[in-house]
């Protein structure tokens, strides 16, 4: 089995400011040609990491390998790397070609093979002829465009982008998920992303890391991410679910009893670092719980809750259930599509609701996990 060439490569690298860490030990690697996602909250050290590959900041110890060359004392400029911002950088009294041939002549590239590069390069991103426009004339999105062709242009190794989506609108956002995916498998040049936003992350990445406190709590595919979180941190951060708090009772076959402070039971598939007797945290997906009117016969080891329906939100394709669970008083969101037996559901209605063990995840308590 061949191993796949890698086009970033980081080995221990820790950056720290006074007696604050940013990024600590971290070593991954990213293979050519795959776009990759670090996503993680404001203050997690993703920004810092992301400077550290471009070469703006140094790391006080470990590596940095791109295209297998150690970084090491090699200047910002002289890596095959380039970098797009939140803010864009473009320049206001350029012209879209302008500011497109901008790196081209910086390198002392010819000015006919500029002129061919750059309509090559605009062709390819879908604004074919717009050379001579001012860049303010462009839409959000269009100068967005700009902003990758820029960079793309040179033909980099490593293409890092640092929240570049943050500063446009919601539907063009959406949109530009889409653009960016499609380029990024185009062109074929390696993307690494930073993020803060989940659905960014999933949407468009091979693989994440998720950080937290300088370090990965996992990375993974989107569906792993999504399906089988490695940590408390991973499933509260990664995509909407419900949390109930307990002590672990008993486990057969990776499966555990976990009671809450109520003496409610809660069945889940539990993770290795947990064991009988811990403070425990269980996570459950909102589309992962079913809702029934009447009493449902359930088998194996799933348990069937009466809650009452304290809220209704509409979601467009799903209604997000606010229910209360009748003996515990615990809240859980439920994910319900608007069409089926119980679309006219109303609130203040009693339910009675199930869920499968094995899609509910159970973790050691960590103090700091989010919700």
């Amino acid at each position: 089995m061949n191993t796949p060439a890698l086009d970033l490569e980081l080995r221990d690298v820790i950056k720290r400011y006074g007696d604050h860490t940013a990024v600590n030990e971290l070593s991954f690697a990213v293979p050519r040609g795959s776009f990759f996602s670090i996503l993680g909250p404001s203050g997690c050290g993703k920004t810092t990491l992301l400077r550290m590959i471009a070469g703006f900041i140094s790391p006080d110890s470990g590596d940095v390998y791109i295209g297998g060359v150690n970084m090491k004392n090699i200047a910002p400029n002289r890596r095959p790397v380039n970098m797009v911002f939140q803010q864009l950088a473009l320049f206001p009294m350029m012209s879209v070609g302008e500011n497109v041939a901008y790196g081209l002549a910086r390198r002392g590239v010819a000015r006919l093979e500029q002129k061919k590069k750059v309509a090559d390069m605009l062709a390819r991103v879908g604004l074919a002829g717009s050379e001579n426009k001012p860049v303010d004339a462009l839409s959000g999105g269009q100068r967005q465009r700009v902003a990758i062709a820029r960079s793309l242009v040179l033909e980099p190794t490593l293409l890092l982008l640092d929240e570049p989506l943050g500063a446009l609108d919601l539907k063009l956002r959406e949109h530009m998920k889409l653009e960016l995916k499609q380029l990024q498998a185009a062109f074929g040049t390696t993307f690494v992303y930073i993020t803060h936003d989940q659905s960014e992350a999933l949407v468009l990445s091979d693989r994440v890391a998720v950080m937290n406190n300088g370090r990965f709590e996992q990375i993974g595919s989107p569906q792993e991410l999504y399906y089988a979180a490695a940590t408390p941190f991973v499933a509260s951060f990664v995509g909407a679910n419900n949390r109930i708090d307990g002590v672990l009772k008993g486990i057969a076959s990776g499966i555990g009893d976990v009671v809450t402070s109520t003496g409610v039971s809660f069945f889940a598939k539990i993770s290795a670092r947990a064991s009988v007797g811990s403070t425990t945290q269980v996570f459950i997906r909102p589309e992962s719980i079913s809702l029934y009117r009447q009493q449902p016969s359930l088998s194996g080891q799933m348990s069937c809750y009466q809650g009452a329906v304290t809220s209704l939100l509409f979601d467009g394709a799903n209604s997000s259930v606010l229910l209360q669970e009748l003996t515990s008083g615990l809240e859980f969101r439920v994910a319900l599509p608007q069409t089926g037996h119980l679309s006219d559901l109303k609130t203040g209605e009693r339910v009675y609701f199930s869920f499968d063990p094995e899609r509910a995840l159970g973790y050691l308590a960590e103090p700091s996990t989010r919700v």
